[in-house]
């Protein structure tokens, strides 16, 4: 679909940084939006679709066409459905992915074809490090990032014996490796468990007899709404620490009063202070009904810098349009934000708390667990 002029566009756009866009391009572009839209995990997609169409609102961006397809979050439907976008849609621009698994079976085969791959989302340490690609951009972070955070965090508040989980697929294990990276006790227990699990009371009961002073999780979507219900109802009375994933705003209002208090790290929140991040945040609760995620903010972020590159070249000269992507020279809702050598982010990375806003559950910073973090790979890539 192509995405028309809109009401306040030149407003929102003077707030975010971007101009509106009919006609201010060098070219158009057709971007293959391939995310999960149904079954487990599809809240994340469905955030990550609505952020990055409202960018493109925002902006009044007419020559973008926007083509959205369902992987159902099935690497064999994602193949599909790249090979469809590529062949048969001839797509400029791939973006879209959730699940890191997703991710390696499309993203390698994609850029090796000459198409150009911003990632909303997914970030699996094969593709920051020697598995890197010039025309791979990815827009939220390394997945070892907000782990590697949270281990900071963990070692400020005295924590010395962590028991560690996470589900067993790329994303899951660069979680625990980044957790790991950083954090500077014991290990009272490290689980690896399966993708998409909603019974932990196995696990539960690990913790329990473990001896841990705290836990580590990593469990995004559905998996993490399961396990904090399991973990409240068990009595189980240790602190909890994780990434944004397991404590997003999509995630809160189905956990309820078992999430309050509990101290997660990501790149962004709503209470961040700029005037991009502001307008984002005010046009969504317009725009749908609901406060952003962190999932919406990324693919909002996306969007923005797509559309600050093709200010600047067409994306049909692929050369100058890399040397746009690599500035991003756009507004992040995030504030500072670069890209290291291998195209991933540079940023802040914050410690925020659960708390009770009326009748919704949300998130507050609190402090500033990592400032200009890049990863742990980009030595490793060579382009």
């Amino acid at each position: 679909m192509i995405l028309k002029n809109f009401a306040l566009a030149a407003v929102i756009a003077a707030l975010t940084g971007t101009t509106a866009l009919a006609g201010g391009h060098s070219d158009a572009a057709k971007v293959g939006m391939i995310t999960t839209l149904s079954g487990g995990g599809a809240g994340l997609g469905i955030d990550v679709r609505d952020g990055f169409q409202l960018a493109l609102k925002m902006a009044g961006a007419e020559n973008v066409e926007l083509v959205i397809e369902d992987d159902q979050r099935k690497p064999e439907i994602a193949v599909q459905l790249a090979d469809k976008m590529i062949q048969s849609e001839q797509v400029d621009v791939m973006t879209g992915i959730i699940w890191s698994n997703l991710a390696m079976a499309v993203v390698p085969a994609a850029t090796a074809q000459g198409k150009f791959y911003l990632s909303p989302n997914a970030g699996p340490s094969a593709l920051a490090g020697k598995g890197c690609h010039p025309n791979y951009f990815n827009v939220a972070w390394q997945n070892d990032n907000l782990h590697e955070a949270a281990g900071a965090y963990a070692n400020e508040a005295g924590f010395a014996n962590s028991f560690i989980l996470a589900p067993n697929y790329p994303a899951g294990q660069d979680a625990l490796t980044g957790y790991k990276r950083f954090y500077e006790g014991e290990l009272a227990g490290e689980i690896y468990t399966k993708l998409g699990q909603t019974d932990y009371a196995a696990e539960i009961a690990q913790i329990r007899a473990s001896g841990a002073d705290s836990v580590f999780f990593f469990l995004p979507g559905g998996m993490g709404i399961s396990f904090l219900k399991q973990y409240a109802a068990s009595g189980v009375d240790l602190p909890v620490v994780g990434p944004a994933f397991s404590f997003d705003q999509g995630i809160l209002q189905a956990v309820g009063d078992a999430a309050l208090g509990v101290k997660n790290t990501s790149q962004w929140n709503k209470d961040i202070d700029n005037e991009a991040n502001a307008a984002f945040v005010a046009a969504f609760q317009e725009e749908y009904g609901r406060l952003p995620s962190l999932y919406a903010s990324q693919g909002f972020d996306t969007a923005n810098l797509l559309l600050s590159a093709l200010e600047k070249a067409p994306v049909s000269d692929a050369d100058a349009f890399r040397a746009a992507l690599k500035e991003a020279d756009f507004a992040s809702t995030r504030g500072n934000f670069s890209f290291g050598p291998n195209n991933h982010p540079i940023q802040d990375i914050y410690v925020r708390e659960v708390i009770q806003e009326g009748d919704v559950f949300t998130n507050k910073i609190i402090a500033t667990a990592l400032t200009n973090h890049s990863d742990a790979y980009a030595a490793e890539c060579q382009m």
